[in-house]
Protein backbone atom coordinates (compact mmCIF):
# COMPACT_ATOMS: atom_id res chain seq x y z
CA UNK A 1 0.00 0.00 0.00
CA UNK A 2 2.82 2.38 0.82
CA UNK A 3 4.47 1.62 -2.50
CA UNK A 4 1.18 2.26 -4.28
CA UNK A 5 0.74 5.61 -2.51
CA UNK A 6 4.31 6.56 -3.33
CA UNK A 7 3.76 5.66 -6.98
CA UNK A 8 0.58 7.72 -7.17
CA UNK A 9 2.37 10.64 -5.54
CA UNK A 10 5.25 10.44 -8.03
CA UNK A 11 2.83 10.32 -10.95
CA UNK A 12 0.99 13.34 -9.55
CA UNK A 13 4.21 15.29 -9.10
CA UNK A 14 5.28 14.38 -12.64
CA UNK A 15 1.99 15.67 -14.07
CA UNK A 16 2.18 18.87 -12.03
CA UNK A 17 5.77 19.50 -13.13
CA UNK A 18 4.45 20.90 -16.40
CA UNK A 19 2.16 23.38 -14.63
CA UNK A 20 3.00 26.83 -13.35
CA UNK A 21 2.45 27.35 -9.67
CA UNK A 22 0.36 30.34 -8.57
CA UNK A 23 0.08 33.22 -8.25
CA UNK A 24 -0.38 34.14 -11.92
CA UNK A 25 -1.17 37.70 -13.05
CA UNK A 26 -3.97 38.34 -15.54
CA UNK A 27 -4.27 41.53 -17.58
CA UNK A 28 -7.38 42.31 -19.60
CA UNK A 29 -6.55 43.35 -23.18
CA UNK A 30 -9.98 43.55 -24.81
CA UNK A 31 -13.68 43.75 -24.24
CA UNK A 32 -15.10 42.35 -21.00
CA UNK A 33 -16.37 38.80 -21.28
CA UNK A 34 -14.41 37.95 -24.43
CA UNK A 35 -11.52 36.18 -22.73
CA UNK A 36 -9.03 38.61 -24.26
CA UNK A 37 -6.54 38.39 -21.42
CA UNK A 38 -2.79 38.04 -21.08
CA UNK A 39 -1.45 35.64 -18.46
CA UNK A 40 1.88 36.47 -16.85
CA UNK A 41 4.06 34.51 -14.46
CA UNK A 42 5.55 37.04 -12.00
CA UNK A 43 8.65 34.88 -11.50
CA UNK A 44 9.33 34.71 -15.23
CA UNK A 45 8.58 38.40 -15.59
CA UNK A 46 11.11 39.31 -12.90
CA UNK A 47 13.86 37.69 -14.95
CA UNK A 48 12.58 39.25 -18.16
CA UNK A 49 12.45 42.73 -16.65
CA UNK A 50 16.10 42.54 -15.66
CA UNK A 51 17.00 41.69 -19.25
CA UNK A 52 15.05 44.69 -20.55
CA UNK A 53 16.38 47.39 -18.25
CA UNK A 54 17.37 50.60 -20.02
CA UNK A 55 20.77 52.10 -19.17
CA UNK A 56 20.95 55.41 -17.37
CA UNK A 57 21.13 58.36 -19.76
CA UNK A 58 24.29 60.40 -20.01
CA UNK A 59 24.09 63.95 -18.60
CA UNK A 60 22.52 66.39 -21.11
CA UNK A 61 24.93 68.29 -23.35
CA UNK A 62 24.77 72.03 -24.16
CA UNK A 63 23.07 72.80 -27.46
CA UNK A 64 24.96 76.04 -28.07
CA UNK A 65 28.45 76.54 -29.44
CA UNK A 66 30.08 75.43 -32.70
CA UNK A 67 28.33 72.85 -34.89
CA UNK A 68 29.90 69.42 -35.24
CA UNK A 69 30.42 69.79 -38.99
CA UNK A 70 32.49 72.93 -38.42
CA UNK A 71 34.88 71.23 -36.01
CA UNK A 72 35.08 67.58 -37.12
CA UNK A 73 35.76 66.24 -40.61
CA UNK A 74 33.46 64.00 -42.66
CA UNK A 75 30.39 64.39 -40.44
CA UNK A 76 27.46 63.50 -42.69
CA UNK A 77 24.56 62.84 -40.31
CA UNK A 78 24.89 64.78 -37.05
CA UNK A 79 26.65 67.83 -38.43
CA UNK A 80 23.95 70.27 -37.34
CA UNK A 81 24.17 69.46 -33.60
CA UNK A 82 26.55 71.10 -31.19
CA UNK A 83 30.01 69.67 -30.62
CA UNK A 84 28.97 68.75 -27.08
CA UNK A 85 25.87 66.91 -28.31
CA UNK A 86 27.87 65.15 -31.00
CA UNK A 87 30.51 63.96 -28.54
CA UNK A 88 27.83 62.80 -26.11
CA UNK A 89 26.07 60.81 -28.85
CA UNK A 90 29.31 59.14 -29.89
CA UNK A 91 29.99 58.17 -26.26
CA UNK A 92 26.48 56.74 -25.93
CA UNK A 93 26.77 54.78 -29.17
CA UNK A 94 30.04 53.29 -27.99
CA UNK A 95 28.40 52.07 -24.79
CA UNK A 96 25.34 50.78 -26.66
CA UNK A 97 27.11 48.95 -29.49
CA UNK A 98 30.81 48.43 -28.75
CA UNK A 99 31.53 48.78 -25.03
CA UNK A 100 34.52 46.45 -25.22
CA UNK A 101 36.17 47.74 -28.41
CA UNK A 102 35.46 51.42 -27.84
CA UNK A 103 35.83 54.07 -30.55
CA UNK A 104 38.16 51.92 -32.66
CA UNK A 105 35.29 49.57 -33.49
CA UNK A 106 34.23 52.14 -36.10
CA UNK A 107 37.15 54.56 -36.32
CA UNK A 108 40.74 54.37 -37.47
CA UNK A 109 42.61 55.77 -34.44
CA UNK A 110 45.08 57.44 -36.80
CA UNK A 111 42.32 59.22 -38.74
CA UNK A 112 38.84 59.33 -37.22
CA UNK A 113 37.45 60.93 -40.39
CA UNK A 114 38.40 57.97 -42.60
CA UNK A 115 35.59 55.70 -43.83
CA UNK A 116 37.72 52.65 -44.55
CA UNK A 117 36.15 50.58 -41.76
CA UNK A 118 32.84 49.11 -42.87
CA UNK A 119 31.53 49.43 -39.33
CA UNK A 120 31.68 53.22 -39.59
CA UNK A 121 29.74 53.25 -42.85
CA UNK A 122 27.14 50.94 -41.36
CA UNK A 123 26.92 52.95 -38.12
CA UNK A 124 26.26 56.13 -40.09
CA UNK A 125 23.44 54.43 -41.95
CA UNK A 126 22.05 53.02 -38.72
CA UNK A 127 21.95 56.53 -37.27
CA UNK A 128 19.81 57.54 -40.21
CA UNK A 129 17.61 54.50 -39.70
CA UNK A 130 17.11 55.38 -36.03
CA UNK A 131 16.14 58.92 -36.94
CA UNK A 132 13.74 57.60 -39.58
CA UNK A 133 12.03 55.30 -37.09
CA UNK A 134 11.58 58.09 -34.56
CA UNK A 135 10.46 60.67 -37.12
CA UNK A 136 8.38 58.64 -39.58
CA UNK A 137 7.12 55.64 -37.62
CA UNK A 138 5.61 57.31 -34.58
CA UNK A 139 2.50 55.25 -35.41
CA UNK A 140 4.40 52.21 -34.14
CA UNK A 141 7.02 53.41 -31.64
CA UNK A 142 4.92 56.22 -30.20
CA UNK A 143 6.55 58.66 -27.81
CA UNK A 144 8.90 55.92 -26.57
CA UNK A 145 11.06 55.97 -29.68
CA UNK A 146 14.22 53.94 -30.22
CA UNK A 147 17.97 54.30 -29.82
CA UNK A 148 20.84 52.03 -30.88
CA UNK A 149 20.50 50.29 -27.51
CA UNK A 150 16.95 49.18 -28.30
CA UNK A 151 18.34 46.53 -30.63
CA UNK A 152 22.02 46.16 -29.72
CA UNK A 153 21.88 45.97 -25.90
CA UNK A 154 25.67 46.37 -25.65
CA UNK A 155 26.47 43.91 -28.46
CA UNK A 156 28.09 44.61 -31.84
CA UNK A 157 25.39 42.57 -33.56
CA UNK A 158 21.84 42.56 -32.20
CA UNK A 159 20.91 39.26 -30.62
CA UNK A 160 17.84 38.87 -32.82
CA UNK A 161 18.45 39.17 -36.57
CA UNK A 162 17.57 36.88 -39.46
CA UNK A 163 18.94 35.65 -42.77
CA UNK A 164 17.28 33.78 -45.59
CA UNK A 165 17.73 30.08 -44.85
CA UNK A 166 19.32 27.80 -47.45
CA UNK A 167 17.02 25.40 -49.31
CA UNK A 168 16.49 22.22 -47.25
CA UNK A 169 17.93 18.97 -48.43
CA UNK A 170 15.64 17.24 -50.85
CA UNK A 171 13.73 20.42 -51.70
CA UNK A 172 11.79 20.17 -54.95
CA UNK A 173 12.77 16.51 -55.28
CA UNK A 174 10.55 13.67 -56.45
CA UNK A 175 8.93 13.79 -53.02
CA UNK A 176 7.57 17.27 -53.77
CA UNK A 177 8.20 20.80 -52.52
CA UNK A 178 7.98 21.02 -48.73
CA UNK A 179 7.67 24.81 -48.97
CA UNK A 180 9.83 25.24 -45.89
CA UNK A 181 7.55 23.10 -43.75
CA UNK A 182 8.06 20.06 -41.54
CA UNK A 183 11.53 21.13 -40.48
CA UNK A 184 10.86 22.52 -36.98
CA UNK A 185 12.52 25.90 -36.58
CA UNK A 186 12.82 28.18 -33.56
CA UNK A 187 11.52 31.05 -35.72
CA UNK A 188 8.06 29.45 -35.61
CA UNK A 189 8.16 27.90 -32.17
CA UNK A 190 9.53 24.52 -33.32
CA UNK A 191 6.30 23.79 -35.15
CA UNK A 192 5.94 22.25 -38.60
CA UNK A 193 4.96 25.62 -40.06
CA UNK A 194 7.14 27.21 -42.79
CA UNK A 195 10.36 28.16 -41.02
CA UNK A 196 10.94 31.46 -42.83
CA UNK A 197 7.91 33.71 -42.36
CA UNK A 198 10.15 36.77 -42.68
CA UNK A 199 11.08 36.75 -46.38
CA UNK A 200 7.49 36.88 -47.67
CA UNK A 201 6.19 39.42 -45.17
CA UNK A 202 9.09 41.42 -43.71
CA UNK A 203 11.06 41.69 -46.94
CA UNK A 204 8.62 40.94 -49.73
CA UNK A 205 5.09 42.27 -49.52
CA UNK A 206 3.03 39.12 -49.88
CA UNK A 207 -0.58 39.36 -48.62
CA UNK A 208 -0.76 38.45 -44.96
CA UNK A 209 -4.53 38.44 -44.72
CA UNK A 210 -5.85 35.09 -45.98
CA UNK A 211 -9.38 35.13 -44.62
CA UNK A 212 -12.03 35.89 -47.22
CA UNK A 213 -15.26 37.75 -46.61
CA UNK A 214 -17.32 35.95 -49.26
CA UNK A 215 -18.31 32.35 -49.83
CA UNK A 216 -16.44 30.16 -52.29
CA UNK A 217 -15.85 30.16 -55.19
CA UNK A 218 -16.26 33.93 -55.64
CA UNK A 219 -14.73 34.87 -52.30
CA UNK A 220 -11.59 33.64 -50.61
CA UNK A 221 -9.18 32.10 -53.11
CA UNK A 222 -6.33 31.73 -50.62
CA UNK A 223 -4.95 28.28 -49.87
CA UNK A 224 -4.30 26.45 -46.64
CA UNK A 225 -0.59 26.66 -47.43
CA UNK A 226 -0.77 30.45 -47.54
CA UNK A 227 -2.59 30.47 -44.19
CA UNK A 228 0.26 28.44 -42.70
CA UNK A 229 2.81 31.09 -43.75
CA UNK A 230 0.66 33.76 -42.10
CA UNK A 231 0.32 31.65 -38.98
CA UNK A 232 4.11 31.25 -38.91
CA UNK A 233 4.50 35.03 -38.77
CA UNK A 234 1.92 35.25 -36.00
CA UNK A 235 3.80 32.62 -33.96
CA UNK A 236 6.97 34.69 -34.34
CA UNK A 237 5.22 37.88 -33.25
CA UNK A 238 3.71 36.16 -30.22
CA UNK A 239 7.09 34.82 -29.12
CA UNK A 240 8.94 38.06 -29.90
CA UNK A 241 6.59 40.12 -27.71
CA UNK A 242 6.01 37.51 -25.01
CA UNK A 243 2.23 37.59 -25.57
CA UNK A 244 -0.47 35.36 -26.96
CA UNK A 245 -2.99 35.89 -29.76
CA UNK A 246 -5.39 37.92 -27.62
CA UNK A 247 -2.86 40.76 -27.41
CA UNK A 248 -4.34 41.84 -30.76
CA UNK A 249 -7.13 39.45 -31.74
CA UNK A 250 -10.53 38.48 -30.45
CA UNK A 251 -10.63 34.70 -30.71
CA UNK A 252 -14.35 34.92 -31.56
CA UNK A 253 -13.44 36.51 -34.89
CA UNK A 254 -9.71 36.65 -35.54
CA UNK A 255 -10.07 38.60 -38.77
CA UNK A 256 -12.45 41.27 -37.49
CA UNK A 257 -10.84 44.66 -36.96
CA UNK A 258 -13.99 45.90 -35.24
CA UNK A 259 -13.53 43.33 -32.45
CA UNK A 260 -9.75 43.61 -32.14
CA UNK A 261 -7.82 45.44 -29.45
CA UNK A 262 -5.82 48.64 -30.21
CA UNK A 263 -2.43 46.85 -30.25
CA UNK A 264 -3.47 45.22 -33.53
CA UNK A 265 -3.15 48.57 -35.30
CA UNK A 266 0.26 49.07 -33.70
CA UNK A 267 1.31 45.61 -34.89
CA UNK A 268 -0.01 46.34 -38.40
CA UNK A 269 2.20 49.42 -38.53
CA UNK A 270 5.13 47.47 -37.08
CA UNK A 271 5.04 44.88 -39.87
CA UNK A 272 5.21 47.62 -42.47
CA UNK A 273 7.94 49.42 -40.56
CA UNK A 274 10.11 46.30 -40.39
CA UNK A 275 9.60 45.67 -44.11
CA UNK A 276 10.47 49.26 -44.98
CA UNK A 277 13.61 49.26 -42.83
CA UNK A 278 14.82 45.98 -44.29
CA UNK A 279 14.32 47.21 -47.83
CA UNK A 280 15.56 50.77 -47.45
CA UNK A 281 18.40 50.35 -44.97
CA UNK A 282 19.56 46.77 -44.48
CA UNK A 283 19.47 45.22 -47.95
CA UNK A 284 21.31 48.18 -49.58
CA UNK A 285 24.18 47.54 -47.13
CA UNK A 286 24.74 43.99 -48.40
CA UNK A 287 27.90 44.85 -50.33
CA UNK A 288 29.18 47.04 -47.49
CA UNK A 289 29.33 44.13 -45.07
CA UNK A 290 32.23 41.67 -45.50
CA UNK A 291 31.49 38.11 -46.55
CA UNK A 292 31.77 36.74 -43.02
CA UNK A 293 28.85 38.94 -41.98
CA UNK A 294 26.59 37.49 -44.68
CA UNK A 295 24.10 34.69 -44.20
CA UNK A 296 24.22 31.21 -45.76
CA UNK A 297 22.67 32.52 -48.99
CA UNK A 298 24.81 35.66 -49.15
CA UNK A 299 22.26 38.11 -47.78
CA UNK A 300 22.71 40.68 -45.04
CA UNK A 301 21.29 40.43 -41.52
CA UNK A 302 17.79 41.85 -41.31
CA UNK A 303 15.40 42.79 -38.52
CA UNK A 304 12.14 41.37 -37.30
CA UNK A 305 9.88 41.95 -34.30
CA UNK A 306 12.26 40.24 -31.90
CA UNK A 307 15.14 42.54 -32.86
CA UNK A 308 13.65 45.35 -30.79
CA UNK A 309 11.20 43.58 -28.50
CA UNK A 310 13.31 40.64 -27.33
CA UNK A 311 10.46 39.03 -25.42
CA UNK A 312 8.84 42.21 -24.08
CA UNK A 313 5.48 43.52 -25.28
CA UNK A 314 7.20 46.92 -25.52
CA UNK A 315 10.96 47.17 -26.12
CA UNK A 316 12.69 47.76 -22.78
CA UNK A 317 9.16 47.73 -21.33
CA UNK A 318 8.48 51.17 -22.70
CA UNK A 319 11.49 52.97 -21.25
CA UNK A 320 11.50 56.30 -23.17
CA UNK A 321 15.21 56.42 -23.99
CA UNK A 322 14.85 58.47 -27.18
CA UNK A 323 13.69 61.61 -25.38
CA UNK A 324 17.11 61.82 -23.71
CA UNK A 325 18.83 61.95 -27.11
CA UNK A 326 16.95 64.57 -29.16
CA UNK A 327 19.52 64.36 -31.95
CA UNK A 328 18.14 60.87 -32.69
CA UNK A 329 14.56 62.05 -33.06
CA UNK A 330 15.03 63.32 -36.57
CA UNK A 331 15.68 66.57 -38.33
CA UNK A 332 15.47 69.48 -35.90
CA UNK A 333 15.51 67.14 -32.90
CA UNK A 334 11.75 66.60 -32.91
CA UNK A 335 9.58 63.81 -34.35
CA UNK A 336 7.85 64.55 -37.64
CA UNK A 337 4.23 63.70 -38.25
CA UNK A 338 3.73 59.95 -38.41
CA UNK A 339 2.12 58.27 -41.42
CA UNK A 340 -1.61 58.62 -40.93
CA UNK A 341 -3.32 55.36 -40.09
CA UNK A 342 -6.25 56.34 -42.29
CA UNK A 343 -3.96 56.58 -45.31
CA UNK A 344 -3.02 52.94 -44.89
CA UNK A 345 -6.60 51.79 -44.46
CA UNK A 346 -6.54 51.27 -40.70
CA UNK A 347 -8.58 53.21 -38.18
CA UNK A 348 -6.66 54.36 -35.11
CA UNK A 349 -9.61 53.21 -33.02
CA UNK A 350 -9.87 49.87 -34.88
CA UNK A 351 -13.61 50.40 -34.92
CA UNK A 352 -14.15 51.63 -38.48
CA UNK A 353 -15.64 49.01 -40.85
CA UNK A 354 -13.12 50.04 -43.51
CA UNK A 355 -10.22 49.26 -41.20
CA UNK A 356 -8.70 46.41 -43.18
CA UNK A 357 -5.03 45.79 -43.99
CA UNK A 358 -4.05 46.11 -47.61
CA UNK A 359 -1.19 44.51 -49.49
CA UNK A 360 1.77 46.76 -50.25
CA UNK A 361 3.26 46.32 -53.75
CA UNK A 362 6.47 44.41 -53.43
CA UNK A 363 9.21 42.67 -55.32
CA UNK A 364 8.22 40.57 -58.33
CA UNK A 365 9.97 37.62 -56.70
CA UNK A 366 7.48 35.08 -55.38
CA UNK A 367 7.88 32.58 -52.60
CA UNK A 368 6.46 29.16 -52.02
CA UNK A 369 3.31 30.47 -50.36
CA UNK A 370 2.07 31.46 -53.79
CA UNK A 371 1.82 27.81 -54.79
CA UNK A 372 -1.59 26.18 -54.45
Amino acid sequence: MKLLSLGVSLIGLTLLAGCERPPIDTVQRGYRGTGMEQIYNPRTMAEQVSLNAAPEALPPAPTDGPRARDVFQNVKVLGDVSVAQFTRTMAAMTAWVAPEQGCVYCHDPQNFADDKLYTKVVARRMLQMTQTINADWNSHVGATGVTCYTCHRGQNIPKEVWFKPPPPRGANSFAGDRAGQNAPATTVGLTALPGDPFTPFLLEAEPIRVQGDQALPAGNRQSTKQAEWTYGLMVHMSSALGVNCTQCHNSRAFGSWENSSPPRVTAWQGIRMARSLNRDFMVPLTDTFPAHRHGPTGDVAKLNCATCHQGAHKPLYGAPMAKDYPELLGKGGAPAAAPAAAASGVSASVMAPAAKPVAVPGSPAKVALRQP
